[in-house]
């Protein structure tokens, strides 16, 4: 995983939270669906542990190869 920073952005949806962490280094976000009252810092957690998986799984993926023209 990289060593830059994560942001987190908190989105209010009726009942629910949308919690939504982004890799600064790399772009990817991830995004979890949580009860409105659950801790902030589960939250947070559920979605690191998210982005962390996402991140192993990206940088073990092959690259795609360019494709031939016909």
């Amino acid at each position: 995983m990289s060593q830059g920073q994560v942001f987190f952005e908190f989105t209010q949806v009726g009942q629910m939270m949308r919690v939504a962490a982004i890799d600064e280094a790399t772009g990817i976000e991830v995004v979890v669906i949580a009860p409105v009252n659950a801790a902030k810092g589960h939250m947070e957690r559920l979605a690191m542990a998210k982005l962390r998986k996402k991140l192993e799984t990206t940088a073990t993926a092959p690259l795609p190869t360019r494709g031939k023209l016909a």
